[in-house]
Order: C-alpha cells, then sequence, then structure tokens
C-alpha cells in the first residue's frame, strides 16, 4: 500500500482519481489550492515533512491554452515552479511524483506517431512551461511523466460536455478537421496512474486512447452516441483562428506504456461512448 497524494484534485483527472480511491488499497490525500499552495516551497515542504507520501500525483495545471499566451508568469507558476517545488520537496523524503504534462511539448507538424524521445519544439506558452515542467519531474530519480493529449471525462469542462451543449441548442456547428490527435478519457488515465504506482517504472511515457481522430470526426461520434441530430461542419484551422497555435498532428505512440505496465488501453470510440453513456444517465436522474 502506497500513500499518495493528490494535487489539483478538483481538476477533472484528480476527481476522476477521487473516484477510484473508494476501491484502492493505496491511501489518498487530496488536495487543491485551499488545502495546498503547490507555488509556495514553504507550504510544500511543511506539508510533505508532515504528512510524508509515497507518492506525489500532479494532476495540477495551468491548462487554457489561449489565455497562457497573455498570463506567462501565471502559467509558469503552476505548469513549472510548481513542478520544481513538489519534485524537489518529495525527493527529500524519497517519495516518487507521477507528472501529467502534454502533446503540446510537441510541435506537431510531423505526421508520425510521436514516440517519447522524438525532438520536442513547443510552440505556445503553455507548451513550453509544460515541458519545463518536465525537467523539473526528472530531476527527482523517481519520476514518471505521462503526456496526455485531449482530456476529457464526466467531470469539469471539455470537449465533449462544449458539444453536447452545442448539439442540443443549435442545428450545425463549425469544427476543424485538420488537427488530428487521439482523445485521453480522464478515468483510463485515471487507472492508468494507480497502475504505474502500483509497478513503477521510472521515465517519460506517453498515454491516451488508442486510435486516431480528428476534432470533427471526433464531434460527429460525440453528437452519434449523444442522439444529438446537430451536423458537423468540417472547417480548416485557418478559418477558426485562435490566440495559440494548435498541434496539426499530435498523435502519440503509446506502445512504451502498453509494454512496460502490461497495460491494454481502450480504443477512443469505446471509452467515448461509456462517458458519453455515463453523462446522459447523469442528466436523466437530474430531471427526475
Amino acid at each position: 500500500m502506497s500513500k499518495i497524494l493528490i494535487t489539483g484534485s478538483n481538476g477533472q483527472l484528480g476527481s476522476c482519481l477521487r473516484e477510484l480511491a473508494s476501491t484502492s488499497r493505496n491511501k489518498f490525500i487530496f488536495t487543491d489550492i485551499a488545502e495546498l499552495d503547490i507555488t509556495s516551497s514553504d507550504a510544500v515542504r511543511v506539508f510533505m515533512e508532515n504528512e510524508r507520501p509515497d507518492w506525489v500525483v500532479n494532476c495540477a495545471a495551468y491548462t487554457a491554452v489561449d489565455k497562457a499566451e497573455n498570463e506567462p508568469e501565471i502559467a509558469k507558476s503552476i505548469n513549472s515552479t510548481a513542478v520544481d517545488i513538489l519534485a524537489r520537496e518529495a525527493h527529500k523524503i524519497d517519495a516518487g511524483i507521477v507528472h501529467i504534462s502534454t502533446d503540446y511539448v510537441f510541435k506537431g507538424d510531423n505526421p508520425q506517431p510521436r514516440l517519447e524521445d522524438d525532438p520536442t519544439e513547443p510552440q505556445t506558452v503553455y507548451g513550453i512551461t509544460k515541458l519545463e515542467g518536465e525537467h523539473f519531474a526528472a530531476k527527482n530519480p523517481k519520476h514518471i511523466i505521462l503526456r496526455a493529449s485531449w482530456l476529457y471525462s464526466v467531470y469539469g469542462n471539455n470537449f465533449v460536455k462544449t458539444m453536447r451543449r452545442l448539439g442540443s441548442e443549435k442545428s450545425e456547428i463549425n469544427v476543424v478537421s485538420d488537427q488530428w490527435g487521439s482523445p485521453t478519457c480522464g478515468h483510463d488515465l485515471a487507472k492508468a496512474i494507480l497502475t504505474v504506482i502500483d509497478k513503477p517504472a521510472y521515465g517519460t511515457y506517453h498515454f491516451s486512447n488508442e486510435g486516431a481522430t480528428n476534432w470533427a470526426i471526433f464531434a460527429e461520434e460525440i453528437m452519434r452516441f449523444s442522439e444529438l441530430q446537430c451536423k458537423i461542419n468540417h472547417i480548416l484551422t485557418a478559418e477558426y483562428p485562435t490566440t495559440a497555435k494548435r498541434p496539426q498532428y499530435s498523435i502519440m505512440n503509446k506502445a512504451k506504456f502498453t509494454r512496460t505496465f502490461d497495460f491494454q488501453i481502450p480504443e477512443w470510440e469505446y471509452s467515448l461512448e461509456e462517458i458519453v453513456d455515463a453523462l446522459m444517465t447523469n442528466m436523466k436522474e437530474n430531471l427526475k
């Protein structure tokens, strides 16, 4: 049994881990900003010395990709500086760190699935600060870095929930179809995190659901599973300008993860259908 500190526990991934905690043999300490300011060295040091966890799972992140372009210092404090503090203080008590990173560390212009040791070339403040966080996490010898992409779940705000809302309000929506990647179901990622803690093999790994898609096809499947008749119009990135540049191709190769941890990653359509079913069930129960 391990004692596991979860940061950012009110977010999507932290909420998914909280859901699994009741059936795990591990002991969990769930924290968010109200319980622990991870940007404060003193606060983290005192907390670590008092609680002495075996693992820190850092789910905290500044993920507002466009907003980060105008708030680089805030993004850096959460995505980079805080990871430095967590990794150092964890190392002092011989604890390991699981750090969640992103496909945005890559440039996204090479149409081949990215390997863990491929060159990184982030194009945004978000990507740059997340890569800095990786470097800090890796200074703890007991580190596991998991790069994920297109995260969604039944919790928080995400693409799946936004599309379901828009699909119930509109007859058609424009969605970009020239950005390719792999969705990551937060519930699958949470299971993967507990797996790597149970049998750790330190290093950097890619994790998302299997298969590849683009945002427009992803949206179409959301509508289909949601039984919504909203039409998805495929448009180009140039037709939907954003403050931060999105990767055109950010599919990641997960072979290292599946081989190392003997973990069967579900296809993205399978997990999406499960989450949409759960959202629909929750909605029906709330209407009772």
